[in-house]
C-alpha cells in the first residue's frame, strides 16, 4: 500500500484500512485539535520522532484492553490497598503531558509530545474530549497517564511513573471506572510488555475500526470525570 501525503490545508485522512503492513497510513498534515480530532474518529493516531515528519498509524491488529479484563497482580492489590497514593481524574492535565514529555523510554530517540502537542492537546483538554489520571504521594505527581474519548471508547496516549507503579494504579483505576460506565475498550495502539501484564490483548484492526465507527455517533462523555469516577474500588 502506498503512504498517503497530507495536505495541511485539508482536515482529511484517507481510510484507516489502507495503511500499510507496518500500520503506516500517511505522512504530514499538522497536529491541529481538528485533525486530531478526525483523526481519532477514524481509528488513527499520530507517532513519530523529534526532527521525522508527522507520521500517522493505524496497526493491524491493533492493542486494546477490555475494561473487565484488567489484570491486579496479588502486589498491586497490596499496593492499591495500602492508602499510600492519591488518584484523581482532570485535575492536571498539563502535569500529566509533561511528565510523560519527560518520561525516558528505551530505544526512543527523544518525545514526540512536542510544544505544539502539548498546546493542541490541551485545548481537546479544555472542551472535554481528553482526560487525565494523576496519582500523587503526598503533595507531588508521581505518575499518570492521559487520552481520548469518543463514545464508549477511551484512547490512550501516553503513561509515565517517577515512582514504581504508579503508572500501573492509574491504569488499573482508570480501567475499573470504564468498565463501571459500560465503556467498550481502552486502545493501547501498539504491544508492550507493561500493558499486556495488565490485560491487553491484539484483535483485527477490521474489528477495531468497526466499534470506533459505531462509537462515533455516541456523545462525548464530557466533563470533569474527577466529578464522575470514583477511587474506592475493592481489591
Amino acid at each position: 500500500m502506498p503512504v498517503f501525503e497530507l495536505d495541511r490545508n485539508e482536515n482529511y485522512f484517507p481510510p484507516a484500512y489502507l495503511a500499510d503492513s507496518s500500520g503506516l497510513l500517511a505522512i504530514g498534515g499538522d497536529l491541529s485539535p481538528e485533525r486530531l480530532l478526525t483523526a481519532y474518529e477514524m481509528g488513527i493516531f499520530p507517532w513519530f520522532n523529534p526532527n521525522e515528519p508527522i507520521l500517522w498509524w493505524s496497526p493491524n491488529p491493533r492493542f486494546v484492553l477490555f475494561p473487565e479484563n484488567v489484570k491486579v497482580s496479588k502486589s498491586m492489590r497490596q499496593i492499591l490497598r495500602s492508602g499510600k497514593f492519591k488518584v484523581t481524574f482532570d485535575q492536571n492535565f498539563l502535569g500529566v503531558i509533561k511528565g510523560c514529555q519527560e518520561m525516558y523510554r528505551p530505544g526512543q530517540k527523544g518525545t514526540w509530545i512536542s510544544q505544539e502537542i502539548i498546546n493542541s492537546y490541551y485545548e481537546l483538554h479544555k472542551i472535554g474530549f481528553i482526560h487525565s489520571v494523576e496519582v500523587w504521594l503526598d503533595e507531588e505527581l508521581v505518575g499518570g497517564l492521559y487520552g481520548g474519548c469518543f463514545g464508549k471508547c477511551f484512547f490512550g496516549e501516553s503513561m509515565f511513573a517517577k515512582v514504581s507503579n504508579t503508572s500501573k494504579i492509574g491504569f488499573i483505576l482508570l480501567a475499573k471506572n470504564l468498565e463501571a460506565h459500560g465503556f467498550e475498550f481502552i486502545d493501547c495502539q501498539v504491544y508492550t510488555r507493561h500493558l499486556e501484564s495488565l490485560g491487553a490483548n491484539m484483535i483485527p484492526r477490521l474489528d477495531f475500526l468497526k466499534s470506533v465507527e459505531t462509537n462515533s455517533r455516541l456523545p462525548l462523555y464530557k466533563g470533569n470525570w474527577n466529578d464522575i469516577f470514583k477511587v474506592d474500588f475493592e481489591f
